[in-house]
């Protein structure tokens, strides 16, 4: 497949077997009270496919996993949460939306029935979007530990809440020192979350693309900045005399460490890319003006 059909909308690959489709229904019930909703989505799903995962605690293996969809219950978070939970078995996700926002889940829970009848024969198609590996290297040098993630990847500071230094790196060449609150990068999926209420600009969600933006910057010459998601990005803390660990790395809205002096971050595109179903009608840019208010009419000349 060449890097532009890669990019492209895709149709779903059909079931194998019996030619049902094979659904994974997921939900973090610690979150939401989603048990209601749940049932009646196992039932419209059995009606019409196979259930073969029913997990709403996101707390099952799914590596290995066989399946052609994973309907998530929730809000985006919800979302990540599968992302990471699939890890590099991503299959084509509907998210039904049970939170607020809802970026990546879009359908309500009314709409499910009607929406899923349509995937089921077929009229939907599936989009790509970048997913990231982050790699926290300890100040000695060795591996602390990976993960995926699909959003964002943040160094920040607290507690205790001071002022902490980040060099960015871009491959081998040292591109600033940010001098605030912390450094985010973000695909162009997480350029709507911490990034965007940080500042950052809006990246349409299929370019190959992080944004680095800093958080509360010192210097008001600190700006974000999109680059190709082909280069290497690293954030090391720098090292200050006489401190305490005084950071944290965040991934995806999760406290995965709390970071040393001297530690360093690595950002790199993922092996795997995450899967989204589209139905029709459903655009990207419509999804921004529903979800950030940018319907208002233009003022008539």
């Amino acid at each position: 497949m060449s890097s532009t059909e890669t990019q492209a909308d895709r149709r779903a690959e059909p079931a194998r077997g019996s030619g049902r489709l094979r659904v994974m229904i997921l939900g973090n019930s610690r979150r939401l009270p989603l048990r209601p909703t749940a049932e009646h989505v196992r039932r419209v799903v059995a009606e019409l496919a196979e259930v073969v995962v029913f997990d709403l605690e996101q707390a099952q293996d799914l590596s290995g996993v066989a399946a052609d969809l994973a309907v998530v219950l929730g809000g985006d978070g919800a979302i990540l949460r599968a992302a990471r939970q699939m890890g590099l078995n991503q299959r084509p996700v509907l998210g039904v939306n049970l939170g607020k926002l809802g970026f990546l889940a879009e359908v309500s829970p009314d709409e499910f029935e009607p929406c899923f009848r349509q995937i089921v024969a077929g009229q939907y198609d599936v989009v790509e979007h970048l997913m990231f590996r982050c790699r926290l290297v300890r100040a000695d040098g060795s591996v602390a530990q990976e993960c995926l993630g699909l959003n964002e990847v943040v160094v920040q500071t607290g507690p205790p809440f001071r002022m902490i230094n980040v060099n960015l790196y871009v491959d081998q060449e040292h591109v600033a020192t940010c001098s605030g609150d912390g450094l985010i990068v973000a695909t162009a999926v997480g350029s709507t979350a911490h990034s965007l209420a940080a500042g950052g600009p809006i990246l349409r969600q299929d370019l190959d693309a992080f944004v680095i933006t800093p958080i509360c910057p010192h210097a008001l010459t600190m700006r974000p900045l999109v680059d190709s998601a082909d280069h290497v990005y690293r954030l090391r803390l720098e090292q200050r005399s006489g401190q305490s660990a005084s950071a944290h790395l965040v991934v995806d809205g999760q406290v995965v460490a709390e970071l040393e002096q001297g530690a360093e971050v690595t950002v790199t595109r993922a092996p795997v890319r995450f899967r989204l179903v589209r139905l029709p009608g459903r655009t990207y840019y419509r999804r921004l003006r529903d979800k950030l208010g940018w319907g208002g009419s233009l003022i008539a000349r």
